[in-house]
């Protein structure tokens, strides 16, 4: 390639990047635009990028208006050409110019004469902002909004981003004299406090309201947000790619739902009142210890001896926050931890509890407790009350460290003032985590899942031998050697459409991602347990582009306890009728929402799914509803391509065929939020969806 080419493409690449496109999009775009038009499968070989990943880039490029595609199948796809964008661009920038300068005067006596009127008050609803560009523009509206307080959670990369973006020198300008207070929480360590000095040094010396806060026990901020007074919040969601962090764009979600702001307000001022200020977190790291009694022991076999020494000697109590794999690593301790119990010691755990753990935590259960934590806190015990050990935390992506490895730099202080608060912290974090139980996602799929028939009582059974609803039965089986990763991919990426007209004669077919989760919540959320089924579907599936929830409750019955269909809500106006159909003889027939766009939002990203609605959704039986929320799912697991199938009472047959992964739970309600262990939780990143009418056989 010539210098002179070499420099074009450069150019070229800058201006796309400032239309909002990734490295790995623009890369896609050019190389699209030197060959023509290509199949997915050309591109994915031409820059050795697997396919599923260059189909997702594909499809956001066409969302942004840079790509098109052909209507035969299999599609192949072209570019928009490069002069009409720019073209485009120019003109739409000009004509938005324009159109403003010219109708200044008309904008400002319309809104002279409306605003004397009082404002109606504004609807609740979603908005999804992609792009940087757009995200730091509505925190920066957000910010010169606020009247009374602005309160944020980010990582140190996340305030340098805003920096770029001139949010802090906005907020000091806009802030300063003003009775706003900001509040912010970050992650500060040894590699960015020069960072945070110098933004602290920026700050005014008088006139402005700013306190920050580091998290206490090596928190990740989780999740990353911006609340403005208690009207409006902005949550960043960021799923696991392999595009490095600075090149990719954020994603975030925007509502002014009052129910779900408080609940995020609750969600900081716990993370708030559990953090320590910002100013003695910048001492700790610059003298490298807490007080006079506190050290770091870098010799790795030290710290392993003194650890051993410590925690064999143990007379009353064991109090451990550990990994995932900490977990599996203590089975190997099993007969120390029995010898404890017969001695009365008391032995608490924490950690996150996966499907690969799972076995290891129900043997545990037998000397001592275990609860499910996140995977964001910073591996600690404390002996007795007297003593405190902290680990360095490892990347989930590193290999397995070797033993002595993890000793390295080994936190310990004997310290009562600082074991006291980080016990206290500890004692907080236990009474809201989820103790483990054999009732996990899977299992319940793979059991009946009978529904309810009514009876004139108003009471319900759920197991009679006659009754149709024991049909509904799911199966799910792993079959790799049968359906792969790519039969699924192949199968959205040559996405035909079934219309549904004909129904119930025709197939219908469904494109797109979703999630599942079990629901424990805690009692005061006033809720029983429950599952939830969300999917957003593609516009290429029978009814349309479509974000639909289901909602099954755990429910009593004479014959114990079933989960129980009871609720659908959906954003598609033309399939309501329809799911009442397949659905009848259940609760779900007589308990069909329909709700506006912006009031139901599903996204997958990634290894992420985010679910959120901001209108009440009626459950049965009637005492139950369930409030405003959202629900964050965070896969972990390696990829897994599933089958399930089921067979509905009105005897329509369901396949549905994914890729996606075991996930991790966060059910944010207006109470509090509720963390599941990673049982509980699937992501589907591609789904493929088929019905069959009842006469289909």
């Amino acid at each position: 390639m010539s210098d002179m080419t070499r420099l074009g493409d450069e150019k070229v690449r800058k201006v796309l990047k400032n239309f909002g496109l990734t490295e790995k999009e623009t890369e896609v775009y050019i190389f699209l635009a030197k060959h023509g038009v290509l199949r997915s499968g050309e591109i994915s070989k031409g820059i050795k990028t697997h396919r599923a990943e260059v189909y997702r880039m594909l499809k956001s490029l066409q969302s942004k208006g840079l790509v098109q595609s052909t209507l035969e199948s299999p599609t192949r796809f072209t570019t928009v050409p490069f002069e009409t964008i720019l073209d485009s661009f120019i003109k739409t920038k000009r004509e938005e110019a324009a159109s403003v300068e010219s109708a200044k005067q008309d904008l400002l006596d319309d809104w002279k004469r409306i605003s004397r009127h009082e404002p109606e008050p504004s609807l609740e609803k979603f908005v999804v902002i992609e792009g940087n560009h757009k995200i730091y523009s509505k925190i920066l509206q957000m910010m010169k909004e606020t009247k009374s307080q602005l309160s944020a959670v980010s990582t140190v990369s996340g305030l340098m981003r805003a920096d770029q973006f001139g949010l802090f020198d906005a907020a000091f300008d806009h802030l300063v004299g003003s009775k706003v207070q900001f509040r912010f929480i970050t992650d500060l360590s040894s590699q960015n406090l020069n960072f945070m000095k110098i933004l602290l040094k920026r700050i005014p010396k008088a006139g402005f309201n700013i306190k920050g806060r580091n998290p206490t026990l090596g928190l990740k901020l989780s999740p990353r947000m911006v609340i403005k007074d208690e009207d409006e919040i902005i949550f960043f969601i960021k799923p696991k790619t392999d595009i490095a962090a600075s090149e990719q764009d954020d994603v975030c979600f925007w509502t002014n739902c009052k129910t779900l702001v408080q609940s995020f307000i609750a969600v900081f001022e716990d993370l708030w009142g559990n953090a320590t200020e910002i100013e003695k977190r910048i001492v700790e790291i610059e003298t490298g210890k807490l007080t006079p009694r506190t050290s770091i022991i870098s010799d790795a076999q030290v710290a392993k001896t003194k650890y051993d020494e410590i925690i064999r000697s143990t007379k009353e109590e064991i109090f451990m926050m550990t990994s995932s794999e900490g977990l599996l690593e203590l089975l190997e301790f099993t007969p120390l931890l029995k010898e404890w119990s017969k001695r009365g010691v008391s032995v608490k755990i924490m950690a996150p509890i996966t499907g690969e753990n799972l076995k290891a935590v129900q043997q545990l259960l037998d000397c001592c407790e275990v609860r499910h934590v996140a995977t964001s806190y910073l591996r600690t015990t404390i002996v007795d009350g007297q003593h405190l050990f902290q680990f360095k935390t490892t990347s989930s992506d590193e290999e397995k460290p070797e033993a002595t490895t993890y000793f390295e730099n080994t936190f310990y202080t004997n310290d009562l003032e600082y074991i006291e608060k980080t016990m206290n912290m500890m004692n907080d974090v236990w009474q809201k985590a989820r103790a483990s139980s054999t009732v996990t996602l899977e299992s319940i799929t793979r059991s009946f899942m009978p529904t309810i028939t009514p009876l004139s009582d108003n009471e319900y059974v759920f197991s009679r031998p006659e009754s149709p609803y024991r049909k509904m039965t799911t199966f799910i089986e792993e079959k790799p050697e049968i359906l792969t990763e790519k039969d699924v991919l192949n199968k959205i990426i040559n996405a035909k459409k079934y219309p549904a007209k004909n129904w119930p004669k025709d197939i219908l077919r469904y494109y797109g991602g979703g999630g599942s989760a079990v629901i424990h919540p805690p009692e005061y959320f006033h809720l029983p347990d429950m599952i939830i089924f969300v999917r957003r579907w593609d516009k290429q599936s029978s009814w349309g582009a479509e974000d639909w929830l289901m909602v099954f409750l755990w429910l009593e019955t004479p014959t114990g306890y079933a989960y129980v269909p009871v609720a659908f809500v959906t954003d598609n106006p033309r399939a309501v009728e329809f799911q009442k159909t397949i659905y009848a003889g259940t609760p779900v027939a007589q308990n069909v929402q329909l709700v506006k766009k912006d009031e139901l939002q599903i996204r997958v990203h990634g290894n992420t799914l985010f679910a959120g609605w901001t209108v009440p959704i009626p459950l049965f039986p009637p005492r139950y509803a369930l409030p405003p929320s959202c629900m964050l799912l965070e896969g972990y697991s390696r990829l897994k391509t599933t089958v399930s199938k089921w067979e509905l009472p009105s005897g329509v047959k369901i396949t549905v065929e994914g890729n996606g992964y075991d996930a991790f739970v966060t059910f944010f309600h207006s109470a509090s939020k509720y963390a599941g262990p990673g049982t509980d939780g699937t992501v589907s990143r591609d789904q493929f969806m088929t019905e069959y009418p009842p006469s289909d056989k």
